[in-house]
């Protein structure tokens, strides 16, 4: 138990599940509940799935590909700085939202609730604490986050609609914050190499 313990609280930090909600609400402001819903649970499926493919097959594929984890981390930031300037920028978004069927696999699963921060974390605690405690915190975690993301409608309830929206824009720039934040140590680990 002590071993899930070591492994679940440097990956509750890397999955930031509060810091998550406002950019869950910028990219589901006007989804109706029932759309949410289903986007929380591809989400948090999309999510466990590449977590747990990463866990057992990450090192392999990433040296075979020649990929390095700051490789990943430029792309996933840059991924992440693309999405928050759309949001920033477009008066159109509800519509486009509601149009995209891969809102919870991409960016929500993937890179939001499990990113190279995650990824990287739990390659490096596998090493350390084994698999089996790993893959836990791993799935807590994501479980955490989902059960954050289900709370949404109560926060939006509390803000308004327009609330919402002025989280919704200070939300892209957060996250347009941490794309740059990402690709930044993305390139420092290739400076550093």
């Amino acid at each position: 138990m002590n071993e899930f313990f070591l492994c679940f609280v440097p990956l509750f930090v890397a999955v930031d599940p509060p810091g998550i909600l406002p950019l869950f609400l910028s990219l589901t402001v006007n989804i109706d509940p029932k759309r949410r819903n289903r986007v929380i649970l591809q989400s948090v499926f999309t999510a466990s799935g590449v977590a747990l493919v990463f866990l057992l097959l990450g090192k392999v594929v990433l040296k075979y590909l020649g990929i390095t984890i700051a490789d990943f981390m430029i792309s996933g930031g840059a991924l992440l700085f693309v999405l928050s300037l759309t949001d920033l920028l477009s008066s159109d978004k509800p519509q486009r939202r509601v149009a995209s069927e891969s809102l919870g696999a991409v960016p929500l699963g993937v890179p939001l609730i499990v990113g190279p921060a995650v990824l990287t974390t739990a390659m490096l605690l596998v090493d350390k604490h084994g698999v089996l405690p790993t893959t836990g915190a791993v799935i807590a975690n994501i479980a955490i986050a989902g059960g954050v993301f289900w709370m949404a409608d109560g926060v939006i309830r509390v803000l308004g609609q327009a609330g919402a929206k002025i989280l919704s824009k200070l939300a892209s720039l957060l996250m347009a914050a941490i794309a740059v934040m990402m690709i930044r140590h993305g390139i420092t680990m290739l400076l550093v190499e």
